[in-house]
């Protein structure tokens, strides 16, 4: 099975303009992320809207195909890209643009979901850290958490704490159930890919600004893996700050 990697990356971020380009210590921060993982892909390349993004990856050697500016997601982007890049393959995986610690080993895993040949789209998710800080965790909209059913295929995503623990206090919650937070790195088949972006909104979508439960509700199942490593995302200038210091180069 043949995978390709699809990094989409656009410059008009309303919390963070030019995020993609942002100094890392030497390297904009979409070659951090490309260079993470691009021994895990068979082929991998980068797809964006805006020339300077464009430069700045041939520079470093990225493969880039530029697209439409009218996308409304990294998915739609992902599939425009795919059928622009030539690129023969089975699987094309969305590698968020904006997480450079993103772990190798966590595209393995990923890749790993369709060793099952009925796999339609995989994802991963985090259980969350029994002794971590609630409100910060449990409680952050910004950190979709995602409940699970017993072959470990997403029932729902939502913004909200899910399941909610009735009878507790919420500083016990974490500590009393496994709760897992969604990671936004998402393979799909070839097939299902061309089906899922020709849907329109869907309800529980618009309500929780959520893209992936627009395939759940059109009857897609989201196969997911369970990774223990972390992954940082950066949303904010602030939140770069952040990832500088933890750099080791």
């Amino acid at each position: 099975m043949k995978f390709l990697g699809i990094i989409p990356a656009r410059y008009a971020s309303t919390r963070f303009p030019g995020k993609p380009l942002a100094d890392m210590k030497g390297k904009p921060l979409i070659q951090r992320v490309y260079e993470q993982v691009r021994q895990s892909v068979d082929a991998l390349c980068i797809a964006t809207d805006d020339e300077r993004i464009a430069t700045a990856a041939e520079a470093f050697g990225a493969r880039v195909v530029m697209t439409s500016d009218r996308h409304r997601s990294g998915t739609e982007r992902c599939y425009e890209a795919y059928h622009k890049s030539g690129i023969s393959c089975d699987v094309i995986i969305n590698i968020q643009g904006d997480e450079p610690f993103i772990h190798p080993q966590q595209i393995e895993l990923l890749k790993s979901c369709f060793e099952k040949p009925d796999v339609q789209i995989a994802t991963l998710v985090k259980p969350l850290d029994p002794d971590g800080d609630f409100e910060q965790t449990l409680f952050n909209p910004n950190s979709p958490k995602v409940a699970l059913n017993s072959r470990l295929e997403a029932l729902y995503f939502s913004r909200s704490v899910i399941p909610y623990l009735r009878g507790r206090k919420h500083d016990d919650w974490l500590a009393a159930h496994t709760f897992y937070k969604h990671i936004g790195l998402y393979a799909y088949q070839i097939r299902v890919l061309r089906e899922i972006v020709a849907l329109p909104p869907s309800p529980l979508e618009l309500a929780e600004s959520l893209e992936q439960l627009r395939w759940l509700e059109n009857g897609y199942k989201i196969q997911t893996a369970i990774t223990r490593q972390e992954t940082i995302g950066i949303d904010t200038p602030e939140d770069l700050q952040q990832a500088l210091l933890m750099m080791n180069d």
